[in-house]
């Protein structure tokens, strides 16, 4: 790869970087070609970007980025892979999901709206993290619950005072 080559890497992986707050680094090493071509399958269903990236230029992009990632770029060693997506749990959900048939991929690292998280134990958290749909989705119902408490009181007054009235 030539240094011009590189350069261009570099400026398309920090554009990357800026386009998104959710990245989840991983090993993928030693998958098979048909497992690969799978997990590849599954982040496209789920909307994720799945790219296998050289370390050094991840990490120069990552220091040209107007984010803090931390001591995101230690983990940066072997062979890497990252998950780009929109939804903060769904690369989480998918490694599980890979996990049950294989040891890998392992997570390396994530950062997920300004929050870096580092090692493969950090995973369970990172795969139950709600979405912000499934935030406002809660918050909603809860919201709702007291309203519909209050109109099924009143209208299970107002019946029980309707059928009073005629007898």
């Amino acid at each position: 790869m030539t240094r011009e080559e590189k350069s261009i890497a570099i400026e398309n992986l920090t554009a990357q970087l800026a386009g998104t707050n959710i990245i989840y680094i991983s090993d993928i090493s030693g998958l098979n070609a048909e497992t690969t071509s799978n997990l590849r399958r599954a982040c496209f269903k789920a909307g994720i970007k799945l790219e296998v990236v050289k370390n050094t230029l991840l990490a120069k992009a990552m220091e040209a980025s107007s984010n803090d990632y931390g001591d995101l770029p230690t983990v940066l060693s072997g062979n890497s892979a990252i998950f780009i997506s929109d939804v903060a749990n769904a690369p989480g959900k998918i490694i599980k999901d890979f996990r049950k048939k294989s040891d890998k991929p392992l997570l390396k690292g994530a950062y997920i709206n300004s929050e870096v998280y580092i090692g493969d134990n950090q995973l369970d958290a990172l795969a139950t993290i709600k979405s912000k749909e499934e935030l406002i989705g809660e918050i909603i119902g809860l919201l709702q619950s007291p309203a519909q408490r209050i109109i099924s009181a009143l209208q299970n007054k107002f019946a029980g005072s309707e059928e009073e009235g005629a007898e």
